[in-house]
Order: C-alpha cells, then structure tokens, then sequence
C-alpha cells in the first residue's frame, strides 16, 4: 500500500458491538481516497480487541494499536496523531454518532484552512446530556474568550504539519481548536450529522468530567493570558547593521 494522504484517527474503548458497522461505513464513504485508519484501543475490555485484530486482519488500510491499560481519550488521540503518516488527519469517535460520510466536507476545508471542526447543530443525546453540554461550552468559552459552538465534538481534521506543534496533556483535546489558534493557526467550524447512539454506552457524562473539565478550562486559560505577543520590525544583520 502507497502512503496515504489522509489519517483517519478513531480512539475506542469497549465499543466491539460498532466496529464492524463503523469500519464499513468508512470504506463506503472513503471509496476512492487514499487513507489509512488507526484505531487506538484504549485498554478495551469487551472484546474490542480481537474484534479489532479481525477487522483489520481483512483490511490492508486499517490498523491498530492496543493500550496495556485503559489511559485516557487524550492519550489515545495524541498516540493516534503520532502514528498517523498521512498529510491531513481526521479525528472522530467510534460510537457511530459521528457520520464518516461527513469525512470529505471537513477535509475539503483543509484546502484553506489548518483545522476544521465539527458542529453537532442538531444533537441525538438524552436531553441531560445536550443541556450539561451547552452549558459546559458557554462557560468553557466565556472563561477562555472562545466562540467555539461545539468543542465536544470529535469530528474535527487537522494539518499534519500544524498538528505536529501542539503539545496535548490529559484532557487537553477539549481545547484544541484554541491551542491551533495560539499557535497562528486558522480554524474553522461546520455543520456535521449527529446520530443517536445504538451500541454500546457513553463513557462520559456530568459526573465523570466536570471538575477535570474546569481545571483545564483554567489551565488554558492561565496559558491564554501569559501567551506571549509581539512584533519584529527590525533586526541586525551578522555585521552589526539595522536591516
């Protein structure tokens, strides 16, 4: 197999029931494309694994890597984005509420943008959920000068050489539009399908992540205000002289 343009990068854990059915519904939405997919097993315990192992067994472009132990969704987006090869990637997640048919229009705004970001304008979650979120983004935006409409969500696509200057910490792929931003880079969101979730459970919700979710919030924040700023108009050259 060629090097691929594209790196679909798809964190998982304990998601066996959805393999299948997500791995076919990327080969009919990739048809055509030169791509790889890296699916980071975090430390599944339900089978996922040998699911996985079959999967990608019947499939040259689809691969894997397998966490001892269950680590983290950040850690398992940052090992995805350090293995993937190809010029632009894509991040989603594996419970099938994202639409790989929604693949092709993010990476086509790649062509003038160096991120591109999901908005789940029209949510399929428990109505718990969608009110915890909005509430969550409004403070996460409010307390980091953002006006990002849906940073939860998982759909996003990267340029590999800007990606490659982010350094991610737990937690920290919650924030990544603004860590593009810091860095100079241009970032944009569009509207993607949002589906309910069939298989499977959520493995997150308000209990599991709020208070982890504030501290970061603080921590970009802190970053944010100490960011440093400023402007070269002149410079010496090697002999000394203003140029």
């Amino acid at each position: 197999m060629k090097t691929p343009d594209i790196s679909i990068v798809i964190p998982l854990y304990n998601e066996a029931e959805n393999i299948a059915l997500l791995g076919h519904s990327i080969l009919h939405a990739m048809e055509g494309q030169n791509y790889e997919v890296v699916f980071v097993n975090d430390g599944s315990t339900d089978g996922s694994t040998e699911k996985l192992n079959a999967w990608c067994d019947k499939h040259e472009n689809f691969r894997t890597i397998h966490f001892k132990r269950n680590a983290g969704q950040t850690a398992a987006m940052d090992a995805g984005f350090k293995s993937a090869v190809g010029k632009y990637i894509v991040s989603m997640d594996a419970d099938m509420q994202n639409d790989p048919a929604d693949i092709p229009k993010v990476l086509e705004k790649l062509t003038t943008y160096d991120m591109v970001c999901g908005w789940r304008q029209r949510r399929n979650d428990p109505w718990i959920k969608r009110i915890s979120s909005t509430v969550a983004n409004s403070i996460r935006n409010k307390l980091s000068w953002e006006n990002i409409k849906d940073t939860g969500c998982s759909l996003k696509a990267y340029r590999k050489e800007c990606l490659n200057q982010i350094k991610l910490f737990n937690g920290m792929h919650r924030f990544l539009p603004t860590l593009f931003k810091m860095e100079g880079f241009t970032v944009i969101e569009i509207v993607v399908n949002h589906y309910p979730r069939k298989f499977g459970k959520s493995k997150y919700g308000i209990s599991n992540r709020a208070f982890r979710a504030f501290i970061d919030l603080l921590a970009v924040r802190w970053m944010k205000k100490r960011l440093m700023r400023y402007e070269i108009v002149e410079r010496l050259n090697q002999e000394g002289a203003y140029v």
